[in-house]
């Protein structure tokens, strides 16, 4: 079973570690395997690509009222082992009040550096791939 996600927190894969003199690039791999790594909670996951950083008008994507306009958003899409094993609720349950790191890439302002899916601040939207 296919996801994806949107979100406007820079989640750029860059495979920095903790010894790189890149601390940018470090933050950015954190919040990255900060994805992953909640979503492991549940299941293994498989992908091919790494998210893709876009600048969208996000007035009907989905996201909070408070984002508004053309703003950066980070899509990735990963496989699932097994139908069930993973949905839409599971993922919006368990990603609410995650902490990231913000001050990034992302061209939004954070009043917490928090990933968010209640639609007043939701920040990540999940949706399922045909």
């Amino acid at each position: 079973m296919k996801f994806q996600l949107q979100t406007l927190i820079d989640i750029t894969e860059t495979l920095a570690r903790r010894t790189d003199e890149n601390k940018f690039a470090y933050k950015q791999q954190a919040n990255f395997q900060t994805i992953i790594q909640t979503i492991g909670l549940r299941v293994n996951i498989s992908y091919d690509i790494s998210p893709i950083n876009q600048e969208l008008n996000i007035g009907k994507m989905g996201f909070s009222d408070k984002y508004k306009g053309k703003q950066k958003v980070w899509s990735f899409t990963f496989d699932v082992e097994y139908e069930g094993g993973l949905d839409i609720a599971m993922l919006e349950t368990d990603f609410d009040l995650i902490p990231i790191i913000s001050g990034l890439d992302e061209t939004i302002k954070l009043e917490q550096a928090l990933i968010r899916t209640s639609p007043t601040d939701r920040n990540i939207i999940f949706s399922i791939v045909e």
